[in-house]
């Protein structure tokens, strides 16, 4: 009863007169500008202050009335936070302790501001009981130093050497968290840069995996080991080793499976892509549809759905299985959420839908039903329409500017093909980088030198070192549009040469 007591004072002298905060009682409000502006920022019809403060006052964002709102908007989405239900189907024992915990970490400071050091006590030494099975030890390090200090003012040196033992032993494992972080994080940093701004990357990367182990071995938290399953998994990427990437996150997932109260979705999310894009390298079709299947049931309500869709896409159409393409294709545009995907996502699916297309128009028999979302593609709209993207997704230029290229020589319209064919060449020059864009360079000299000899492969001249440089360098796709190769450039050239009615004796 003491710490009601305690808790009672505190909220008598300090409380609010209302807490303002979005629960469904609120939301119900009619004529109400709070309500008005979270309906449209959920409906996704708002993407900027100028688009808000016209639809909300009819305004310019500067305006008094329209900066109020959206202070106090902030404000009461903030305090929101603080009574989100975690006890929701979707959320994971491990999930709702991480969230419990740390909210009531926030209770137990209030509490110590305002001098309730018993009751905050309390509740920290109930904080510690939840952090040690789940094994959070930035929360049992914190909490324990709290009942440390209680311990110290109530003379119980039992408890107190109790708990200065948990804190030291966990203050050693905290310590090897964050360590182990910043080599996962310098690992990425590392990953993404050319060799030529990294010229010992490799070296580098072994080191990270040699001090990751290291750690694992001295302090085998779970932060720690899923830290470890990342850095090597990412070094064998790197190396283009998809084999031990597949390996290394099947024991990662295996770990999860011995140890299901630690199970966390969003780092097993990341896991699982990183094993879904080995296959798709590995071209193992087999295990991949398998798993991508798997994989679409267990983040059916996560937010990696749409990646998990686009992996299992390029996988079909890398191991040419195409009736399996436009099949992932057309249940991932069927899924209500593919309406509120974000502009990149558009533009990058886009583009799958028009190699689908292309190989639909081309690679296939015509007569095969079209699914219902391709009969809305035009070639000759697409033919004709401006292809402009800004800066950053500039890659796209090019590749829907090489789909037309086959549209045209499909359609025999050669002079038009050449017209493009030239752009490429421009792009290439200004928009494309050695390095970065190898592959697709590659291709498009390629094209260069069959449009010199005018489509007419008996013609052409110095070409057969592109096709040496595509068959020798691999696919490496991470998930950046500057990767991105829908369809394997040494299978479009054969489709090039088919339409042109090359044949290879």
């Amino acid at each position: 009863m003491k710490h009601l007591i305690e808790i009672s004072k505190i909220v008598t002298k300090k409380k609010v007169k209302k807490i303002e905060i979005f629960d469904d009682h609120s939301l119900k409000q009619k004529n109400s500008k709070f309500n008005e502006f979270y309906e449209l920022l959920m409906k996704g019809d708002l993407k900027s202050d100028q688009e808000a403060a016209h639809a909300l006052y009819k305004s310019m964002p500067t305006d008094d009335k329209y900066r109020q709102l959206k202070s106090r908007f902030k404000k009461r989405l903030l305090n929101t936070l603080f009574f989100l239900d975690v006890n929701q189907a979707s959320s994971s024992n491990y999930n709702r302790a991480y969230y419990s915990c740390h909210k009531d970490w926030t209770l137990v400071k209030i509490l110590l501001s305002n001098k309730a050091q018993d009751t905050a006590a309390q509740l920290a030494k109930s904080i510690v009981g939840t952090a040690l099975k789940f094994e959070f030890s930035d929360i049992i390090v914190s909490a324990s130093r709290i009942l440390r200090t209680h311990a110290m003012q109530q003379e119980d040196e039992k408890s107190y050497n109790e708990y200065n033992a948990l804190c030291q032993k966990y203050q050693a494992i905290l310590q090897a968290e964050i360590e182990s972080d910043e080599l996962y994080e310098r690992t990425i940093l590392n990953s993404k840069k050319s060799n030529s701004k990294a010229p010992n990357k490799i070296e580098l990367l072994q080191s990270y995996c040699d001090r990751s182990l290291e750690l694992s071995q001295s302090h085998p938290s779970p932060v720690i080991l899923y830290n470890q399953f990342m850095i090597f998994a990412t070094f064998h990427e790197v190396q283009e080793d998809y084999h031990n990437v597949y390996s290394t996150c099947e024991t990662a997932e295996q770990y999860v499976l011995e140890h299901p109260h630690l199970y966390r979705e969003d780092k097993l999310a990341k896991i699982a892509l990183k094993k879904l894009l080995a296959l798709v390298h590995l071209k193992d079709f087999e295990k991949g549809q398998i798993q991508a299947e798997a994989y679409l049931k267990i983040f059916e309500k996560n937010e990696i759905w749409l990646q998990l869709y686009e992996y299992y896409l390029l996988l079909a159409i890398h191991c040419q299985e195409y009736s399996v393409a436009h099949d992932v294709f057309e249940r991932a545009y069927e899924d209500k959420r593919f309406k509120k995907i974000s502009n990149e996502d558009q533009d990058k699916w886009n583009a799958f839908e028009v190699y689908l297309c292309v190989l639909l128009w081309i690679q296939t028999d015509s007569k095969n039903e079209k699914p219902k979302r391709y009969k809305q593609f035009k070639v000759k709209r697409f033919l004709e329409e401006p292809i402009i993207f800004p800066k950053n997704q500039r890659i796209f230029t090019v590749i829907l500017v090489i789909a037309q290229v086959l549209f045209l020589l499909q359609e025999e319209r050669l002079g038009e093909a050449f017209e493009r064919v030239e752009r490429l060449k421009g792009y290439s020059t200004r928009l494309l980088k050695q390095e970065e864009h190898y592959r697709i360079t590659q291709f498009v000299r390629l094209l260069q030198q069959l449009a010199k000899a005018h489509f007419d492969y008996k013609k052409i001249g110095v070409h057969q070192k592109y096709v040496d440089r595509l068959k020798e360098s691999s696919i490496k796709y991470r998930n950046s549009p500057n990767e991105l190769e829908i369809i394997p450039y040494t299978h479009l050239w054969e489709m090039i040469l088919d339409i042109t009615n090359y044949e290879n004796s």
